[in-house]
């Protein structure tokens, strides 16, 4: 298993956000977490990367306890996150966003050929790349936020809501990009309120509720569960 979720518990003052769930994730595998606002899906990616403390319960990565480890020491044992809301940093340029993504790393050749496959992957950063990020559109700030997550070369890439904001050809385009990146060998754990394109992407998924996991089978299974359906797919 590269990533495992053991009894997790994450509470928010007193009040406990993730109920001791656990969840796992293959090399090379996308897997979705799906669930409505508040069920926490965010507070879950939070955790995985260290920007949220665990009350209870273990995180493992290749086996290895990463649990009280720092979100800094995370992004250098190989996971990196392009957080919900996009997060770029306006006043600098798409290089330099791209930059800060690479951060812990002293490879020189090895950051230039993952900023080459950055712009293999977004041709238009590749056109803006002196463009302040703030003057982008919605899209290309997504682009942007999703290159600089890549450019710590992650072992498990966490994606949270990609497709916030974005026009249904955007979202096409994105979901299609996502694909390429697994395709080329990347990890990913995709957390998605647009869950018919979330179940469509993933190998495998987990529904979440209310801070526990409640449903979890290959996305083919899910997009066929009446439940999952009439929940999250607006089939009544």
């Amino acid at each position: 298993m590269l990533l495992e979720l053991e009894d997790l518990v994450v509470a928010y003052g007193r009040i406990e956000a993730l109920h001791g769930i656990s969840l796992g994730i293959e090399e090379g595998e996308i897997v979705a977490l799906i669930g409505a606002n508040g069920a926490g899906k965010t507070t879950t990616m939070r955790a995985i990367s260290g920007l949220r403390a665990a009350q209870q319960g273990r995180i493992r990565l290749q086996g290895r306890d990463i649990t009280r480890m720092r979100a800094d020491q995370r992004v250098v044992s190989g996971i990196s996150q392009a957080p919900e809301g996009r997060g770029i940093f306006p006043g600098m340029t798409v290089e330099e966003n791209l930059d800060l993504g690479c951060y812990t790393r002293r490879d020189t050749a090895g950051i230039a050929e993952d900023r080459d496959r950055v712009f293999d992957l977004f041709p238009r950063l590749a056109e803006r790349r002196k463009q302040l990020g703030g003057t982008m559109s919605g899209g290309e700030q997504q682009m942007l936020t999703i290159g600089r997550a890549l450019m710590a070369r992650p072992k498990v890439l966490l994606l949270d809501e990609p497709s916030m904001g974005l026009a249904p050809m955007l979202i096409q385009q994105i979901f299609a990009i996502i694909a390429e990146i697994n395709t080329q060998g990347t990890t990913i754990l995709l957390v998605e309120q647009n869950a018919q394109q979330a179940l469509s992407l993933a190998h495998r998924a987990y529904v979440l509720e209310t801070g526990s996991i409640v449903r979890t089978g290959t996305g083919a299974e899910l997009l066929a569960d009446p439940t999952v359906q009439e929940a999250y797919l607006g089939v009544a």
